[in-house]
This record gives C-alpha cells, structure tokens and sequence, in this order.
C-alpha cells in the first residue's frame, strides 16, 4: 500500500485506486495510524459456497459482521447471476448487524429490513430462497432473524441507542449443526 501525493493522506495502490491501509477493529471502523486493528479479510477471494458460509459464520461468531460481508461481497462478485440475490442479501444482513453493533440502530434496522427482503423476495426483491435452500441456508430463519433484530433496535429510540453486541446477536447461517 503507498501512500502518494495524489491526495492529502490518501492510500492507493498501484493502479491509483483508493485503498486505506489503516488498521480496522472488528466492526470494520478505521482506527489510526499505528494502531493495532484485526487482520482484514483478503478481496476478491473465490470460493465454494460451503467454505463462503463457513468463513462467514466463524466471522460472525467472533463478533466481526462486517468482515462476513466482505466474504459475502467475494461470493456474489465470483458467483452465478442466479445466486446474486442470495449473497447480496446476506451481506446485507452483516452490514446491518454491523451498523446496529456500531449504535447506528437506524440504519442498521434498515439495511436488516432490505436484506430479509431481499432474501424472502420482498419488495423489489426476486429474492434467494431457492438458491439459500441449495446450499442448506436457513433463510426463512434468517428472514425472522432480521426482522425481529430491526425492530428491537428501531425501538430503541429516545437518547443514545443501545449497542448490539454483534457476537451475541449472531445468526446461524445453516439448517442443523454448523
């Protein structure tokens, strides 16, 4: 990772794209310089969607969705056309766990709404309940899972809303034993 002149502090690799080299906790915030954060998730990893859901849900069980979205995010990007809703949607889920761990109980909420949508094929949504129950993903679980999450954290309301520990809160990806 350089550090060029091609903006005040900016990071870019090689090809001049942005790319922050600062150190992350494990909700995916920057943390300075220095710092000590976790070891982010490499990009554009291609793999099988059994090892997807098994890397995602280890993330989620350490407490760390945003970096289960990132795994979600390579799953759509390499897979098929017709499994797109699938993965989207989960990765949705994540950034909405992870917005609601971070104190952002709105968007959290929101983005745990448009996921389970997508999921269950909602508004504006096809949706991936076929291609969740190819691969054994309890998306009907999931669907409730969300919805009832966004709505305990939309509820929050009046003052500084509650954190979500997003450990604590993790969903089980998969029907039966993990």
């Amino acid at each position: 990772m350089n550090r060029t002149a091609s903006g005040p502090g900016r990071d870019r690799d090689e090809e001049g794209r942005a790319r922050s080299a600062r150190p992350r906790d494990g909700l995916g915030r920057p943390l300075p310089y220095g710092a000590e954060g976790v070891p982010r998730q490499p990009e554009g990893v291609v793999r099988a969607p059994a090892e997807s859901l098994r890397e995602a849900q280890r993330l989620l069980d350490a407490g760390m969705p945003f970096h289960a979205h990132e795994v979600f995010e390579d799953a759509w990007k390499s897979g098929p056309a017709s499994e797109r809703d699938l993965w989207q949607g989960l990765a949705q889920l994540a950034v909405g766990l992870t917005h609601a761990a971070r104190g952002n109980t709105a968007g959290g909420a929101r983005l745990l709404r448009r996921g389970a949508d997508r999921l269950a094929g909602g508004p504006g949504a096809p949706g991936g309940m076929a291609s969740a129950a190819a691969h054994g993903i309890d998306a009907a679980g999931l669907v409730a899972w969300a919805r009832e999450l966004a709505e305990r954290t939309s509820a929050a309301g009046g003052g500084r809303p509650p954190v979500v520990d997003a450990a604590a809160e993790a969903p089980r990806l998969r029907l039966g034993p993990s």
